[in-house]
């Protein structure tokens, strides 16, 4: 019998939907371990399908073109290594997220999830059937367990692989990100680790789709808790992992460390791979946006840019006769520090117009919110109609505060396909902007150093819709907001707890009612990258109508 295994690892970046482009996938990264000698390669959850489909899995004609590629691959495939990837499989009149081991030119072998999760962006129970508690396949010289995803996560699964056999586990998951995830992933891994005596391998897809990336980040660890492995933080790449037999078992042997950045450069790389994977998935090749001046605006433009490089991005300036001199001056020292294309396009002709159209129904009524909201709008019509004349997806530049709040203009600012900041509150806007100016990697397509002048991030915001209007005349200062907005949002806390954390009740409870009345708004805004558990998309799903209002 060998003393070696070795195990080939797609840390890949699938596309929801494109059966034929993951499998080529799956075919190419078969070939590399067939070419380095594996005995197994291994592909992440729902690898086929790309995750999360969803819906999508719960139709009958997307089942059976699944099957028609798993069985194509097993046949391609048939020659070398197994190959083992997760797919929806249909077994009888259930359907189940599972994972198949293709040997010899078929199925040989399929693990059926048995925990399914159902919080936050998940909603597995209602799509998929809870398989039994299984045993371990085999491969070559070895007996392997694959808890998926959400089992291992529970020790009754990988309690029961240990006790029918397993030699060490493989983990196949779908895991997408939020800030400090990791920790909580290897705490739970390290806690299998110590209650089986087994090694284990995690391994996770990475890419964008929708609201959600996949940040790679797989290791592996050998019992006790040592971690042997560590592949990069959102990443593709493709790792071979060695295991030795020794006299107590399976060991892993110590290869790859790849050092993870910090939660702000995370965070941002999350913001562009979200940006660039939306694009490349949904067919935009290039974007604008209106750059107002402002420091949102300033961010997002990098973002753009970083993600796609400055001649996809188009910068707009769309001023009225309250736009400062500072604000314009702003916006085109970005425009020029980035690279990118900067037009003006002055509103005040445009603005008149609409007004005095709306005069004589108006008429008789101050002036108030309705004429500044006009600005805004015809902004958004302004965008949409270079979007629709020159192919450019419009993206939003709302921050989290406001989104939470409805600090914004439907039908206005908040029109657009795709807000990369959407998970972003103000205040660590202010610092991924400082964060941006003082670091520079690889993964950016932008220019390195100072791309947004620090007058930007300095000044008071302002929506700039009225004269000399500031965010704090409608809303609390940024850091008490994103404060109370953390407890109220995030933690899903209460008025009692802003209390207790030193804010006025007053304050609170009406943060509190911003919230719930700018539901509607938030159903109709653009997905944006993830960065949190309290994420306005799947995270957190309100009813528009809600009378309901903490009474503490």
């Amino acid at each position: 019998m060998a003393d070696g295994f070795r195990i080939t690892l797609g840390q890949l970046n699938p596309t929801v939907g494109d059966l034929k482009g993951n499998a080529a996938l799956a075919r190419h990264t078969w070939e590399a371990g067939r070419d380095a000698g594996a005995d197994l390669v291994a592909l992440p959850e729902m690898f086929i399908t790309g995750y999360n489909a969803q819906d999508l899995v719960m139709r009958r004609a997307f089942q059976l073109d699944v099957a028609a590629h798993i069985e194509q691959l097993a046949a391609d495939c048939a020659d070398g290594p197994a190959l083992a990837i997760g797919a929806p499989w249909v077994e009888g009149t259930k359907l189940y997220n599972a994972y198949l081991i293709l040997k010899g030119g078929r199925i040989a072998s399929q693990v059926l999830k048995h925990h399914l999760p159902n919080e936050t962006v998940f909603d597995e129970v209602r799509i998929f059937d809870a398989g039994p508690l299984g045993g371990p396949y085999s491969v070559g010289n070895s007996r392997v367990g694959s808890p998926i995803c959400e089992d291992a996560w529970h020790e009754d699964v990988t309690e029961t692989l240990a006790e029918t056999g397993a030699e060490f586990l493989l983990v196949p998951n779908g895991s997408p990100y939020y800030r400090d995830k990791f920790e909580t992933r290897l705490n739970h891994m390290v806690a299998r680790v110590v209650e089986t005596e087994l090694p284990l391998i995690y391994l996770n897809m990475v890419g964008g789709q929708d609201d959600q990336v996949f940040d790679g980040a797989s290791f592996g660890l050998n019992p006790g808790g040592h971690l042997a492995v560590q592949l990069p933080v959102l990443e593709a790449t493709v790792a071979h992992v060695d295991l030795e037999r020794t006299p107590e078992g399976w060991r892993i042997v110590e290869g790859e460390k790849a050092l993870h950045p910090d939660a702000w450069e995370q965070d941002y790389r999350v913001m562009v791979q979200s940006l660039r994977d939306y694009c490349r998935k949904t067919g935009f090749g290039k974007v604008l946006l209106g750059l107002s001046g402002g420091v949102d605006s300033a961010i997002v433009a990098t973002v753009a840019v970083d993600a796609l490089g400055a001649e996809n991005v188009r910068c707009v300036m769309l001023p009225s006769e309250y736009t400062s001199k500072a604000s314009l001056e702003d916006a085109e020292a970005v425009a020029k520090a980035l690279g990118c294309r900067y037009d003006y396009v002055p509103i005040s002709e445009g603005r008149a117009a609409i007004t005095g159209t709306l005069a004589p129904l108006f008429e008789g009524h101050a002036p108030g919110l309705a004429e500044e909201n006009i600005q805004s709008r015809l902004r958004g019509l302004l965008l949409m109609a270079m979007s629709n004349k020159f192919g450019e997806m419009l993206l939003t530049t709302g921050n989290k505060s406001e989104v939470a709040v409805g600090y914004a203009t439907i039908y206005g600012d908040m029109a657009g396909g795709y807000n990369p900041i959407k998970d972003l509150y103000k205040t660590r806007v202010f610092e991924t902007c400082r964060w941006r100016n003082t670091n520079h990697r690889d993964w950016m397509m932008g220019p390195a150093g100072e791309v947004i002048t620090p007058r930007v991030i300095d000044k008071p915001p302002s929506a700039e819709l009225r004269e000399d209007q500031k965010d704090s005349d409608s809303l609390p200062d940024y850091p008490d907001l994103d404060a109370m907005l953390e407890i109220l949002v995030d933690q899903a806390g209460s008025i009692e707890d802003c209390v207790a954390a030193g804010f006025e009740r007053a304050v609170a409870k009406k943060v509190e009612h911003l919230i719930y009345i700018s539901e509607y708004k938030r159903f109709q805004s653009a997905p944006g990258a993830r960065l949190t558990k309290g994420a306005f998309w799947l995270d957190r799903r309100y009813p528009i109508v809600n009378r309901w209002r903490d009474p503490s």
